[in-house]
């Protein structure tokens, strides 16, 4: 199999859940910086130009981040970090979507239409720049929805470790990286961040 990499918190989820399984995978980067996944080859792989992107070793393209991830864990259940049963796979699966719906769309929505929109705007339709603040507040909101969320164990589910956990990671880190931080007042999510930086999987 190969990973078709690149910068940016997508990539990294899929490096981390990898790492976390002890899958080694063949990457191959993309440099989506100077819009190689916008131009062939690249879209003959993959018309929709995102990446990551995991080439099976009969050619299948997989796209989508969390599909990715299924598969692998598909593939290799050990370590589990979606879950052994239906109810602990069904919780995965919702705060992995609450925190793509919360979090994600807004806080990448509310960079492209502002510090990225040099890069951005020429290679797809972004939103106009007075409508940045407004999502990035909305992803600040998304944090702290999901800080209430947060019990008193080391992860977000619980004790064991899970795909959510790597979500909401590399995501935090991104937001540090594009001027959306973690608000001070997070407390909880700021030692939860402390505890995935210190896992090896997070230098993946």
């Amino acid at each position: 199999m190969i990973l078709y990499d690149s910068v940016g918190p997508n990539p990294r989820v899929v490096r981390m859940f990898a790492a976390e399984k002890g899958i080694a995978l063949e990457k191959k980067p993309v440099d989506i910086m100077a819009g190689e996944n916008r131009q062939e080859p690249y879209l003959k792989l993959h018309p929709g130009g995102t990446t990551p992107l995991l080439v099976l070793d009969d050619g299948t393209p997989l796209s989508e981040t969390t599909a990715i991830c299924e598969y692998l864990e598909e593939l290799q259940p050990n370590p589990p970090l979606i879950g052994t049963t239906p109810l602990e796979r069904a919780k995965v699966r919702m705060l992995v979507r609450q925190i793509d719906l919360l979090i994600t769309a807004p806080m990448t929505s509310g960079f492209r239409g502002a510090e990225g929109r040099p890069m951005f705007e020429p290679r797809m339709r972004v939103i106009r720049a007075e409508a940045a603040d407004d999502l990035k507040a909305m992803a600040a909101d998304g944090l702290a929805a999901i800080e209430r969320q947060v019990g008193n164990t080391d992860w977000l589910l619980g004790p064991r470790f899970t795909l959510a956990d790597i979500v909401l990671f590399s995501f935090v880190e991104f937001g540090g990286l594009v001027g959306q931080p973690l608000h001070p007042s997070l407390a909880k999510l700021a030692a939860w961040r402390d505890r995935v930086a210190a896992r090896p999987s997070a230098a993946a």
